[in-house]
């Protein structure tokens, strides 16, 4: 269970309000903080983050104080068992993709975790190789997967996948989703997408002014919206590098399909096997088969 209300004196875009919201979320919840720029979404993760301090209230996560004002009780961001994934990747620039993992382990830690991570992030080509050597969707992998090394209760999303363009995007949601449910992660998302959301969300919180608008699911605020991508699977009728990637040209129920994909995602395909993938409807090309 994580509990927080926050009280902070803020500049919004569109006014000079103070911001004071209070939100109950169960454990193992994936949730979306909505609402226009300015709004104060930021903010309230800084706040839990520890990055920013709340001018009153309190933060308990499963059970510990974070934040209590009238205890006079503030955790330093060290202190806060939680992972945070800003817009911009933080990387050092100086360090190996797996120097940068080792770095966010806790002293005297065994590092398993790093290991476990690598290979589900499906960093292992990439390990030995520096920020600057990494694709943008690569550095954001290594980025989340640095997020997790602590095995954190809490995941806070501020818009991470709003640099990388929609095949990209498509992609780290699946990664988001997959480390969420193995590591039965509560995780907070800031986003302003309505298929993201709606693909990614169990629950959207609608801020507006710092104030709590609507609580609700993502298809009551997005009634109209249809998602834009699709997973399913094809048999793979040809494999070819194109533009440092790879163009996959698959069967899927009597059309063809062509799919472009990273190298390292279609490293060990071959022709006539059947693979999942993701579709992106607005750069699908479709031809009927003869």
């Amino acid at each position: 269970m994580i509990r927080f209300r926050l009280e902070k004196r803020l500049n919004f875009a569109e006014g000079g309000r103070k911001l004071d919201i209070e939100i109950q979320l169960e454990k193992g919840q994936f949730v979306t903080l909505y609402g226009k720029s300015g709004a104060g979404k930021t903010s309230i993760l800084r706040m839990l983050a520890g990055l920013l301090r709340p001018d009153a209230g309190h933060i308990q996560v499963e059970g510990r104080q974070w934040y209590a004002h009238n205890k006079n009780i503030f955790l330093s961001p060290q202190k806060r068992q939680l992972g945070f994934l800003f817009q911009d990747y933080a990387l050092f620039p100086n360090m190996s993709v797996r120097e940068n993992l080792l770095f966010a382990l806790p002293k005297g830690q065994p590092d398993a975790i790093i290991a476990e991570l690598i290979e589900l992030m499906e960093l292992r080509e990439l390990q030995n190789r520096r920020p600057n050597r990494l694709s943008g969707g690569q550095q954001q992998r290594v980025a989340l997967a640095r997020a997790l090394v602590q095995k954190p209760p809490l995941l806070l999303l501020d818009e991470p996948l709003s640099a990388l363009d929609q095949e990209m995007r498509l992609k780290l949601q699946e990664y988001l989703l997959e480390i969420h449910r193995k590591y039965g992660l509560t995780t907070i998302l800031v986003s302003h997408e309505p298929n993201e959301i709606l693909r990614l969300s169990d629950t959207v919180y609608v801020i507006e002014q710092g104030r709590l608008l609507n609580t609700c699911s993502p298809q009551a605020l997005f009634p109209d919206s249809v998602t834009q991508s699709l997973s399913c699977t094809g048999t793979i009728l040809s494999l070819f590098e194109e533009e440092g990637r790879v163009k996959v040209k698959l069967s899927i129920q009597g059309q063809t399909v062509s799919h472009r994909v990273e190298k390292e995602k279609a490293r060990n395909w071959s022709v006539g096997q059947d693979v999942q993938v993701e579709l992106d409807f607005s750069t699908l090309r479709v031809k009927k088969s003869s």
